[in-house]
């Protein structure tokens, strides 16, 4: 099996599981009287992800050789990834959810950035097409991704910002 369709399958595994856990945080977080923000633009961040994992699929050819320096610095991303999951812990989902009352968490990446799963979201956009010598979509998805991602920051901003820091 080709290494595209390989990258392909584990990225859409990963998502797949990632949703699974999102939506088990999400309804214990809005049980717990959580409140949802930007839900409008939500369906517009998964249509990009779909559209890159998409554009991937049907425009670089199957047997197009991996770069393995990209898919090295891909894996890197996916252990970034789960740092920052693991560092939200019950707090983590895919959608901009609020617990009024809870801190922010400062632990894990937090402590070093501000929106660190976006840096990682940010960079895969980036690395996983260069691997496969993809520099159109890298290109194309990166910039889509900028500009959804800076209406989700201010967002995001605003729902966070009432609420104070963890202190570990």
């Amino acid at each position: 099996m080709p290494a595209l369709w390989i990258a392909i399958a584990l990225v859409v595994l990963l998502r797949l599981a990632e949703l699974v856990y999102a939506g088990r945080n999400t309804a214990r977080l809005l049980a717990q009287g959580g409140v949802e923000h930007g839900r409008g633009h939500y369906p517009v961040i998964v249509a990009l992800h779909a559209g890159w994992l998409a554009a991937l699929a049907l425009l670089v050819p199957p047997d197009t050789p991996a770069q393995w320096p990209w898919l090295a610095l891909f894996a890197a991303l996916q252990a970034a990834r789960v740092w920052v999951i693991a560092s939200l812990g019950p707090y983590w989902t895919t959608r901009i959810i609020t617990l009024p009352g809870a801190p922010l968490v400062r632990r894990g990446p937090y402590r070093f950035l501000r929106h660190p799963n976006y840096w990682v979201v940010a960079a895969e956009i980036a690395v996983l097409p260069l691997a496969f010598g993809a520099w159109q979509i890298a290109l194309a998805f990166s910039a889509l991704n900028a500009l959804v991602l800076a209406h989700r920051i201010r967002v995001e901003q605003a729902a966070l910002a009432p609420r104070s820091p963890i202190t570990d």
